[in-house]
């Protein structure tokens, strides 16, 4: 009899474990793909508002599979609770498996209590793209704010995420800051988790 040891089979493709060679993408495959995808449907809309909800709509889809795949992995099916840690959890978490780092900053609104923004100062997404001019202030942040949108919804946290260009004194280039607004019942629900861990 040939080859008496067990072969360990796996059933689904997320029970596979992380292969331990190199996880990178290669950049220059990224930025080639991604400059497709714009191009695609700067060819499918009339106007840039357009442009960006159908990126956004490209990223929720990735995050929404992104979230699938990292609560299956790494929390062994568990589901983030908290606003603060599902904050945490897309600012680090989930950045680092999608840009290599985590992000450059978390903060909260200054002007509303619902509000938050994570900044980057150069967002991969906007690395290698140049905008002309008539295109005004086209942000390709639109992609990566759908991604932040889709892990929020999946996880029970829905809120209206957008990408906005923040200019930097002494920088040639503005940061890109993305800045989640939490619907109302995201406010009430973690009010009360606050009163002791239970539902109001």
């Amino acid at each position: 009899m040939i080859g008496v040891g067990k072969i360990k089979q796996y059933t689904n493709v997320l029970d596979k474990p992380l292969s331990k060679g190199k996880q990178e993408v290669s950049l220059s495959a990224f930025a080639f793909l991604f400059s497709e995808l714009v191009q695609y449907n700067q060819t499918q809309v009339d106007n840039i508002a357009e442009l960006e909800r159908r990126l956004e709509d490209a990223g929720y889809a990735v995050g929404a599979r992104v979230l699938e795949l990292l609560c299956h992995r790494d929390k062994g099916n568990r589901r983030e609770t908290r606003l603060l840690g599902i904050l945490s959890f897309v600012h680090s978490t989930v950045w680092k498996v999608l840009f290599g780092k985590v992000a450059d900053s978390l903060e909260k609104g200054t002007e509303h209590e619902d509000e938050y923004m994570i900044s980057e100062k150069e967002l991969l997404v906007n690395r290698f793209i140049s905008v002309p001019k008539d295109m005004g202030t086209f942000n390709c942040g639109a992609f990566v704010a759908g991604i932040v949108r889709g892990v929020l919804d999946g996880a029970g946290f829905p809120a209206a995420v957008t990408a906005h260009f923040v200019p930097m004194e002494g920088q040639q280039r503005p940061r890109t800051t993305i800045l989640i607004k939490f619907a109302e019942e995201v406010k009430y629900t973690s009010f009360c988790f606050t009163l002791g861990g239970h539902f109001c």
